[in-house]
């Protein structure tokens, strides 16, 4: 079956054409061969297909028909359309492509509304700018739909809306958007088209279907290459390996991988956001010749900007946790790194999918510790993912004295690394396969030299252990200091006010009780 763009050269409008051929494609994917013609003949569409399918053009381009189809011209301040997005990269990302089709459609306009800017300057944006495409995050379209102020009202705005796109739906639901999204469906019109779009149909996203969709096309794109091999629910052009690894040799490992790599796009995967930040951090130190960059969900303001940059960036490193396992494409990613395995079982093949995109080649690594073997076991029967394991480098630097040198010459390193020790443990406690990956099984003394403490935090997980194989450095930690001298200098100030507070409750009388 002929899937040329060309196909459809009388049913879209010749500047989506010239759009589509700026972006250099010449032929659908499957799932945009399946979906845009059922949704430009104005039927809802409920469609599953994995990641990287090319699912961003199966909604933009009818999205964009149907407006051009419509005979009123929207005004500046007339939503047509509403793409909702669970993160504000994939928000960012679904609006850079919007924003191409808009260089040959200028009489059309976009917003963005996401998380990382005030409330107030979304409303001043729009106000000032308009918007007949809105990209959103659900929480903060709910919140701007909830603000009215003078020649403010989103509620109004959108009576003229045709279409609604729900893209990574799973995952809108996973993180908790549903109250949101039923809030926002409230306030839209009843005569529109939906499509949702999906990387599974979970009973969650049947009955969004069901509350959202009328009379939906149900589409399920499935990919010869994982039928043609045996169901693996990786690409075949991706090469999946592990690493058995001690945990203090680990980051060692990690820092000589990377090494060998400066020329190309790596992505490494950890488990929690303080764990982003502390190795980030030392990563930043070690390797000052590579563009290292993190990414987490805490992160407000730099996120979008830190995100933008690594797309377009042809070699680097960018340090995050799993905001960034799905729905995000970022060109060109020759390895990704689980340096830690995934709180869940389909949270490794997601990470895995950062690579080896649209029939492009790649590789995914997994760093395992002795304990946690069984797991390439597990994922080779939960997910039909085989593994091969990677040798580690025989001669890797000793990094564990490093980062430990680290921590004394700056309060900085020492608080975060500590701060990603305690999350790493808590965030094991919480993980799904916790049959295979127990708490009880981990060399906690291994673990805190392989992240450079100087001691052992106090925590409930470790109360009434006996830690082995951690011998704690001789430094006293209130005379560590901050590198940055302006913190520097406020914790001087605060420990001086602390030392003169005691001083005087220790000068007070000690009071006399008066009996009777």
């Amino acid at each position: 079956m002929d899937q040329g763009w060309s196909r459809l050269s009388e049913t879209l409008h010749e500047s989506i054409l010239h759009a589509i051929n700026g972006f250099g494609f010449s032929c659908m994917t499957p799932v945009q061969a399946a979906c845009i013609p059922h949704f430009i003949e104005n039927k809802d569409i409920a469609a599953e297909a994995v990641t990287g399918s090319g699912k961003t053009l199966a909604f933009v381009v009818p999205l964009l028909q149907i407006l051009i189809r419509d005979e009123r011209k929207l005004k500046k301040h007339e939503i047509g359309a509403i793409i909702l997005t669970p993160t504000r990269e994939l928000a960012y990302q679904i609006n850079e492509v919007v924003s191409h089709f808009l260089q040959y459609l200028p009489q059309f306009s976009s917003c963005l509304f996401i998380g990382g800017a005030t409330i107030q300057a979304d409303i001043d944006k729009f106000m000032s700018n308009g918007g007949n495409i809105v990209i959103a995050t659900p929480g903060r379209l709910e919140d701007l739909f909830q603000r009215k102020q003078a020649g403010f009202n989103i509620a109004a705005s959108v009576k003229a809306l045709q279409i609604l796109i729900l893209d990574e739906a799973d995952r809108l639901l996973d993180m908790g958007f549903e109250a949101s999204i039923t809030t926002i469906l409230g306030y839209l019109p009843k005569q529109r088209r939906t499509g949702l779009f999906s990387a599974t149909q979970t009973d969650e996203v049947e009955k969004l279907i069901r509350a959202g969709l009328r009379n939906p096309m149900q589409i399920t794109v499935k990919e010869k290459s994982r039928e043609a091999n045996g169901g693996q629910r990786t690409p075949s052009t991706l090469k999946n390996y592990y690493m058995p690894i001690e945990a203090d040799q680990k980051f060692s490992q990690l820092v000589q991988f990377l090494s060998s790599r400066r020329r190309e796009k790596v992505m490494v995967f950890f488990s929690t956001c303080a764990c982003v930040d502390y190795f980030s951090k030392c990563l930043e130190q070690i390797l000052k010749k590579f563009q290292i960059m993190a990414i987490h969900s805490k992160m407000k303001g730099k996120r979008n900007s830190i995100f933008s940059t690594f797309r377009k960036q042809k070699s680097g490193v960018l340090v995050c946790t799993d905001v960034m396992a799905r729905g995000v494409d970022i060109p060109d990613v020759n390895w990704v790194v689980q340096y830690d395995p995934p709180s869940s079982a389909s949270a490794f093949v997601h990470r895995c999918g950062r690579t080896a995109r649209i029939g492009n080649t790649g590789n995914a690594l997994v760093m395992l510790l002795p304990s946690e073997d069984a797991y390439v076991k597990f994922i080779e029967i939960n997910q039909k993912v085989p593994l091969q394991e990677l040798p580690k480098a025989e001669e890797a630097p000793e990094m564990c004295t490093v980062l430990q040198t680290f921590a004394i010459n700056d309060r900085a390193v020492y608080e975060k690394g500590l701060r990603a020790f305690v999350s790493y443990i808590q965030s094991y406690v919480k993980h799904e396969c916790n049959m295979i990956l127990r708490l009880k099984d981990l060399d906690f003394g291994k673990l805190a030299h392989g992240f450079g403490l100087l001691h052992l935090p106090k925590m409930p997980e470790l109360k009434g252990k006996k830690v082995l194989n951690f011998e704690a450095i001789e430094v006293e930690p209130s005379t560590i200091p901050f590198k940055d001298k302006a913190r520097e200098k406020l914790r001087q100030e605060r420990a001086e006010s602390e030392t003169a507070e005691k001083k005087v409750k220790r000068s007070r009388p000690p009071r006399v009780k008066i009996l009777c």
